[in-house]
C-alpha cells in the first residue's frame, strides 16, 4: 500500500485537478530553476561560455567538458529537480507525509534482493514491446505525423547516444550517478511516491493508480516508439510500490533499470561486449520465454513475501 498521508494537524482537501496542476507547475517550475542554476555555473565549474551553450545544449559543442556539463545540467535540473519540486509540493502545498521512518525501515532491506533478477526477467521479456513499438507502420494518409515522430525518435536517440558516449571512467561514474541514481530516486519520488497515491485515492482503486501514472511517466518521456515498454516498466514500477509500501523497490529497480543501460553502453565501447542502443530490427524469442518465466518466478516470491501488505 502506498504511504501517502496527512501531517499531524494538516487535513487539506483541494479538487483533483487544481492539486495535480499546482504539482506540475511547481515541479516544472523547480526543474526551469535549477537548470538556469545549472547553466549560470558551467563558466565556472567547465569552463564553458555562454555563447557556447547553443552547441552545447544541440549536443555539436567540441569541448573537452562538454559531455560533463551536459550531465551537471541533467542532474541538477533533472532527477534533483523533481525530487525538490515534489518535496515543495508534498511539505508546503499537499502538507502531507510520506513517512520515510516506515518506508525505510530496515526489515524492508530484507527483501530488495528480489528486484534484480526480477528486473532481468522483465527488461528480457519487454524487449518483445521494445520491438513491437519500434516497428509499427502508421497507414499512409498518417504518413507526415509517422515521419515527424521518426525524427524526434532520432534526435533523441543521438542525444542519448551522446550522453553515453563516455571517454573516461570518470565520466562513466559520472554517468550513472546522473542517469542512474539521481533520476532514478527523483523520478520514483515524485511519480510512484506522491502521482500514484493522489490518482489511487483521487480514482478510488489502486490500480487505475498504477496504471494512470505510468501512462503519465511513460508520455513525459516524448517517445512515441519508446512509449509501450515505458509504459510497463512505470507500471513495474508502481507495483512494486503497492504490493511493498516501501518506495525503495521502484526506486531500486529503477536504478538498476538506468545503470544497466549505461553500463552495457560503456562496455560496448571498450569492446568487452556487444550492444546497440539502436537494434530493434531483431526480437530473440529464447529471450522473451526466458524472461518471462524468470520474471513470473521472481513476481511470485516477491508477492509473498509481501503478503501481509494492506492494499485496495
Amino acid at each position: 500500500m502506498e504511504i501517502y498521508e496527512n501531517r499531524p494537524g494538516h487535513s487539506i482537501k483541494q479538487h483533483w485537478l487544481l492539486s495535480f496542476t499546482v504539482l506540475v507547475l511547481i515541479v516544472f517550475g523547480s526543474l526551469a530553476i535549477l537548470q538556469t542554476m545549472a547553466l549560470g555555473l558551467l563558466p565556472i565549474l567547465f569552463g564553458i561560455s555562454f555563447d557556447q551553450l547553443p552547441y552545447l545544449l544541440s549536443a555539436s559543442l567540441d569541448h573537452p567538458n562538454a559531455r560533463l556539463a551536459f550531465l551537471f545540467i541533467q542532474g541538477l535540473g533533472g532527477g534533483l529537480g523533481f525530487f525538490i519540486g515534489g518535496w515543495i509540493f508534498v511539505r508546503f502545498v499537499d502538507r502531507k507525509t510520506l513517512r520515510l521512518d516506515l518506508q525505510l525501515d530496515p526489515l524492508k532491506f530484507n527483501g530488495l534482493w528480489i528486484v534484480l533478477p526480477l528486473l532481468f526477467g522483465f527488461v528480457l521479456f519487454n524487449s518483445l514491446l521494445v520491438y513491437l513499438n519500434m516497428n509499427i507502420e502508421f497507414p499512409e494518409a498518417l504518413s507526415g505525423l509517422e515521419a515527424a515522430f521518426r525524427a524526434k525518435e532520432d534526435q533523441l536517440m543521438e542525444l542519448t547516444k551522446y550522453l553515453t558516449d563516455f571517454e573516461s571512467v570518470g565520466e562513466f561514474l559520472l554517468g550513472i550517478l546522473v542517469i542512474g541514481l539521481l533520476a532514478g530516486i527523483g523520478e520514483e519520488y515524485l511519480f510512484r511516491g506522491i502521482v500514484q497515491p493522489k490518482m489511487h485515492q483521487y480514482t478510488g482503486n489502486a490500480h487505475w493508480g498504477v496504471w494512470i501514472t505510468a501512462f503519465i511517466f511513460s508520455a513525459i518521456h516524448f517517445q512515441f516508439y519508446g512509449f509501450l515498454p515505458r509504459l510497463m516498466l512505470g507500471a513495474l514500477f508502481g507495483y512494486l510500490y503497492l504490493y511493498s509500501g516501501s518506495l525503495l523497490y521502484p526506486m531500486v529497480a529503477h536504478i538498476l533499470n538506468n545503470t544497466l543501460t549505461v553500463t552495457l553502453v560503456y562496455f560496448n565501447k571498450l569492446g568487452l561486449m556487444e550492444f546497440d542502443l539502436e537494434d530493434a530490427d531483431t526480437l530473440y524469442w529464447e529471450y522473451v520465454i526466458a524472461g518471462l518465466v524468470i520474471f513470473l518466478f521472481c513476481w511470485n516470491l516477491f508477492i509473498k513475501s509481501n503478503k501481509n501488505q494492506v492494499y485496495e
